[in-house]
């Protein structure tokens, strides 16, 4: 997505391509979406073609729970590109999903001292467009979203 006439380029926005326009999409209505095989039954993200694993061509679209443990994070304080200059500090992480795979992404709605190895955390999405709208779970379609997480609460 390239920004408009006299826009600053934006370094958080997806690149949708024919076959991850699914995981774009379901994003974009709330959902996450990872890849599974049919072969070897393994999960894996980011999205691919192929299972990585077994090198399987046969691996379809799967929803996923949107539960997820963090597995390691790093506060950034500084980042020049934008929009990310102006969400400074933030909390770039892996977190590992309830499926298996390893994705990283943000933590938000919770303070970085907060934050602890193994806890249990949960989706949520940030609109791509105007930069920053946390906490959309379900709903219409308004442009892109990006995955990212925060504490579980009380199930």
């Amino acid at each position: 997505m390239s920004p408009g006439p006299g826009a600053a380029p934006r370094f958080d926005l997806p690149e949708p391509d024919p076959f991850t326009r699914p995981y774009w999409d379901a994003a974009a209505e709330g959902r996450l979406l990872i890849r599974r095989c049919a072969g070897c039954g393994r999960a894996h993200h980011y999205p691919r073609e192929f299972c990585p694993y077994c090198w399987g061509e046969d691996v379809g679209w799967e929803r996923a729970s949107g539960d997820a443990t963090l597995y390691t994070w790093s506060v950034v304080h500084r980042n020049d590109l934008p929009p990310f200059d102006g969400r400074v500090p933030y909390v770039a992480a892996v977190v590992d999903l309830a499926e298996g795979p390893r994705m990283m992404t943000e933590i938000v709605e919770c303070a970085a001292v907060d934050l602890r190895v193994g806890m249990g955390l949960t989706v949520t999405f940030r609109e791509a467009e105007g930069g920053g709208a946390e906490g959309r779970t379900g709903g219409g379609r308004a442009g892109e979203a990006v995955a990212v997480f925060r504490p579980r609460r009380g199930r």
